[in-house]
């Protein structure tokens, strides 16, 4: 079993920044792949960034340029650093951790890009 807390979301102007948290148990953290999801109302969930064990990262080509996911395995935490937020940025993100057995979701945190 693994368990996902995510943090870091709020209210924010267009064009500024914020950085998310994602922190799982489990002592095999670094062998998991991990990714950052969201879902705005009405819409379906979308990838927005994805990080191997390995260190390959992949990113939806809304937030090229812009996101950056990074992992710290001595931490058991993954961050999404968001840069020049737009308001379709709006969404509920997810960080999901996939296992060789299974895939784990958090209840996500809440970004609001508004003026």
């Amino acid at each position: 079993q693994v368990h996902i807390v995510e943090s870091g979301g709020g209210l924010v102007q267009p064009g500024g920044s914020l950085r998310l948290s994602c922190a799982a148990s489990g002592r095999g953290f670094s062998t998991y792949a991990m990714g950052w999801y969201r879902q705005a109302p009405g819409k379906q969930r979308e990838l927005v960034a994805r990080m191997t064990r390995g260190g390959s990262t992949n990113y939806a080509d809304s937030v090229k340029g812009r996101f950056t996911i990074s992992r710290d395995n001595a931490k058991n935490t993954v961050y999404l650093k968001m840069n020049s937020l737009k308001p379709e940025d709006t969404a509920m993100y997810l960080c999901n951790a996939e296992t060789t057995m299974q895939s784990y979701w958090g209840q996500g945190t809440q970004v609001t890009v508004s003026s």
